[in-house]
């Protein structure tokens, strides 16, 4: 699954992200093939139960919170990356795996099934890009650079669930760890038992706010490793000194919250608590009431009490939907200006309708398959998160 990388330009990934163009190199795949149905088709609703009604048990369609609600209606699961990919390995007889989620997602599900399941991702064009912002070629230089320094030895690569299976297998080939938002001090603590650093991929901000709000490490044991400069932008002493090398990457929704948006809720909506996710700033997260992640978001609304006002800093979907099923509560969205995760919304009505149908007829299309090289990696790292205290029983090994 490696390629050669290369920068895309600002008008190529405009083209990507609007559903024109394809983009091989990059975690979010290339263009959908195939005739979609119309999205203005009154009756995608009643094809799409008619599809999955004759499939039956052989399907099984995962949703990620973030998902539209066109989409999340037909949902088996819904949940966050990590859970989704867990219930598909779950699922031994279903023999094809619909993710209604983004790229790493799928591959993270083909990683962790049979190899007689097949996973299908609606639109190959839907993909993160966070996990885009850390290709193998550049990590391996980084690799590369840490070894120069000698210092990789003693260095633990540890990557957020959004990353790549490329990503992944080289940090299972390299002795390091997955991670959630939600056993991210888990995944470190283990790591600093191992070795004396951590090369932290691809999201900064989830690996600040642990280290420095959960771990107890100061803000200057951390650096941030620049892919686009030479040696990263840092010098050999930070290098060494540092405790926390930090990637260059975020979310593009969650890095968009501010502290100006912190303050702003709370001029305009006295008593509100302001919750959000550990991908945010670390400004943000540092004034927020309660940090953790989309599940924890959605268990924390769950439990509020009636009357209660929330600014909660995540993606718009999953807001409104929390929104709408509590209609007791005051849920708004942390910042003012609308902000969908635009790859993830890739996954629409029209897409889904075209794999289930296509499925029906016998053709399996958009199947996300890992290389098994890659995959045997990219399963021990998961497997060594699943080894972490606290972690539930692993999902079966592929057969």
């Amino acid at each position: 699954m490696t390629s050669t990388w290369v920068e895309p330009s600002n008008t190529a990934t405009a083209l990507l992200l609007l559903g024109r163009g394809s983009d091989p190199a990059t975690e979010r795949g290339v263009e959908c093939p195939g005739d979609l149905p119309a999205p203005s088709d009154p009756g995608l609703v009643a094809r799409a139960a008619a599809a999955k009604a004759k499939l039956g048990d052989k399907v099984f369609v995962l949703g990620h919170h973030y998902q539209r609600d066109e989409v999340i209606q037909f949902a088996d699961v819904t949940g966050d990356s990590f859970k989704l990919a867990r219930e598909a390995a779950a699922r031994p007889d279903a023999e094809y795996v619909v993710f209604c989620g983004v790229h790493f997602m799928a591959e993270s599900a083909d990683i962790l099934t049979s190899e007689r399941q097949r996973v299908v991702l609606p639109d190959l064009a839907a993909g993160c890009s966070m996990a885009d912002m850390a290709a193998l070629p550049q990590v391996e230089t980084a690799w590369d650079v840490l070894t120069e320094l000698g210092v990789a030895a003693r260095t633990v690569p540890v990557t957020y669930m959004n990353s790549s299976a490329d990503i992944k297998g080289f940090v299972g080939r390299n002795g390091g760890v997955v991670c959630t938002s939600s056993n991210a001090k888990q995944a470190l603590d283990w790591a600093f038992g191992q070795g004396s650093k951590v090369l932290f991929l691809p999201d900064q901000h989830l690996g600040r706010n642990t280290a420095v709000l959960e771990m107890g490490l100061s803000l200057d044991d951390c650096v941030l490793y620049d892919p686009h400069k030479p040696h990263g932008g840092l010098t050999a002493e930070q290098v060494r000194d540092a405790k926390m090398i930090l990637w260059r990457g975020h979310c593009s929704v969650h890095g968009r919250f501010t502290l100006d948006s912190v303050e702003d809720v709370r001029r305009r909506v006295p008593g509100v608590t302001v919750l959000v996710h550990p991908e945010c700033r670390h400004e943000v997260v540092t004034a927020a009431d309660l940090v953790g992640s989309t599940e924890y978001i959605i268990r924390a609304i769950e439990a509020a009490p009636a009357g209660s006002a929330w600014a909660v800093g995540t993606e718009l979907n999953l807001v409104r939907r929390l929104a709408l099923a509590h209609p007791d509560k005051q849920i708004m969205f942390l910042d003012k200006a609308i902000c969908y995760c635009s790859t993830m919304n890739r996954i629409d009505l029209p897409h889904l309708v075209w794999a289930l149908e296509e499925l029906v007829a016998g053709r399996v299309v958009n199947q996300i398959t890992v290389d098994p090289d890659t995959a045997r990696h990219a399963r021990a790292a998961l497997d060594q998160m699943l080894a972490l205290p606290g972690a539930a029983t692993p999902p079966p090994a592929s057969a």
